[in-house]
């Protein structure tokens, strides 16, 4: 998998400034001022520092780089000018060291952060941003040679605030990578395989296959990957770092490896977008190995149901009638509302086996979350207002967008069939919100839960703050902070 950045921290040495291959980064505050590190750089660059200082006097705003190529009287390639307040908030300092990763390339760089108490975020943004997925190109490097280095008044205390953001990143990549790969690599086997891989950082990995499922009584998420050739599993992953006997925290997947939407076959223009249709379960990954990398003081388990949707002789038809694990029997008005059928069965086993202290699940589920938010937020579903509060508030902290939607009997009875318990769409009214009712049937009375519907912000065809176009990893950093906020024990 692509791993964040190598970052070595150490005292700041001014002596060093000089010397340093590669680019040079200095902090500036937004009025002007300038550390000791930025004062020996201005003169070893003879006053060429403070000109860049003057050009933009007034102009000057936190987050923002302008860099110095080619200095005179420095070994380094270029010196980047990073304006950063003292004060600065984490969102802003993240943003600085966003800037710097996409101003180094490939680059070596030397931070010079100071006594700066924002350089740990600096850190997180940059592992952030330092991102690419060339895993299947020819000329991809096999080995990634640059590195960051720190310097700081008190190195120590800095890479201690840094690693449990490095390790957040780590999750976040690993997020990306999944949802990143093509569907012919990322099969449900290789998928689960890498999950299992997991064991060694300490998490207690199970991998249910075929078999099992149809024991349990699976039968709404083995529908959906009958057509394939790709054995459905289900994946449990836990992470017992809280009390002993303490309720975890659940959190559930959609996993999709690819979603060809079945026999109500998807239109060939965009299908090849569908490898990202197992972003739930990617982000459920990303978060189980931040925990465990940052060895969290809590309970988690993620739940993660693996399946290829394809036509096929053996494939579920429209009109065919399915039977849940809970029992409730199912009419499949459409083969392509497939990822509720999966999730409903893996909700219902975690709620049966775990007895959760809350759940959230995850999913790129439907179309109409993007035409009612787009790309900038994930729309949020929840029968417990603190739960759901809690969850929007670490989404607002880290900066990841998200908005509350309504649940309500009105769309609920959208779903009533003539021939089952209930169909697996309501229409095209309130799609995104039919789609969350359907779950909601299958949270258990008293268990605070959430349903997020990440269809709009898993990947994206553009660059954002803090990733290349492609996939984003959403998801990961808001699920940290709800855990780190609300589970963690002393």
């Amino acid at each position: 998998m692509v791993k964040p950045v190598s970052v070595t921290f150490k005292e700041t040495v001014l002596d060093d400034l000089a010397a340093a291959k590669g680019r040079v980064a200095i902090l500036v505050d937004p009025d002007g001022r300038i550390d000791p590190a930025g004062r020996r750089v201005n003169r070893l660059t003879k006053g060429a520092i403070q000109r860049i200082i003057d050009s933009g006097a007034g102009k000057l705003k936190s987050g923002d780089l302008r860099t110095l190529a080619y200095p005179a009287g420095m070994a380094a390639d270029a010196v980047d000018v990073v304006v950063l307040a003292r004060g600065a908030s984490h969102a802003e300092a993240r943003k600085a060291g966003a800037a710097l990763a996409k101003a180094r390339g490939t680059a070596l760089l030397l931070l010079a952060a100071g006594a700066h108490r924002r350089a740990d975020e600096i850190v997180l943004g940059l592992a952030l941003r330092d991102y690419g997925f060339d895993a299947h190109k020819s000329d991809a490097s096999q080995e990634d040679t640059r590195g960051v280095t720190v310097m700081a008044t008190r190195p120590d205390q800095v890479e201690a605030a840094a690693a449990p953001h490095l390790a957040v990143a780590e999750g976040v990549f690993f997020t990306r990578d999944l949802v990143n790969e093509p569907a012919n690599v990322l099969t449900t086997t290789e998928f689960a395989a890498r999950l299992k891989d997991m064991t060694a950082l300490g998490l207690k990995v199970e991998v249910l296959e075929e078999k099992k499922l149809a024991e349990l009584g699976m039968g709404a998420l083995l529908a959906v990957g009958q057509g394939s050739d790709s054995p459905s599993k289900v994946v449990v992953m836990q992470w017992n770092g809280g009390a002993k006997g303490a309720a975890p925290l659940a959190l559930v997947g959609k996993g999709v490896v690819f979603d060809t939407g079945g026999i109500s076959l998807k239109p060939a223009g965009g299908m090849e977008d569908m490898t990202m249709d197992m972003g739930g379960a990617g982000v459920v990954a990303g978060v189980m190995r931040a925990i465990a990398l940052r060895k969290a003081k809590a309970n988690v388990v993620g739940l993660v149901g693996l399946v290829e949707n394809m036509p096929s002789g053996n494939a579920t038809r429209p009109g065919d009638v399915v039977k849940s694990m809970k029992g409730d029997t199912i009419e499949v008005i459409n083969t392509d509302a497939e990822g509720r059928l999966v999730l409903c069965d893996v909700m219902h086993y975690a709620q049966d086996r775990f007895k959760p202290a809350g759940m959230i699940d995850l999913a790129t589920l439907t179309g109409a979350i993007i035409i009612g938010l787009g790309h900038d937020k994930a729309g949020v579903f929840s029968n417990d207002d603190p739960f759901c509060k809690a969850l929007l508030k670490a989404a607002e902290s880290e900066g990841e967008g998200a908005w509350r939607m309504p649940l309500g009997q009105a769309y609920a009875d959208q779903l009533k069939s003539q021939i089952a318990d209930l169909k697996n769409t309501g229409g095209r009214p309130a799609g995104s919100i039919t789609a969350a009712e359907f779950l909601h049937r299958f949270v258990a009375e008293g268990t605070p839960w959430a349903h997020i519907d990440i269809a709009g912000v898993a990947s994206l065809k553009t660059d954002s703050a803090f990733a290349p176009k492609g996939a984003t990893g959403w998801g990961v950093m808001t699920l940290n902070r709800l855990i780190a906020d609300n589970y963690e024990g002393e």
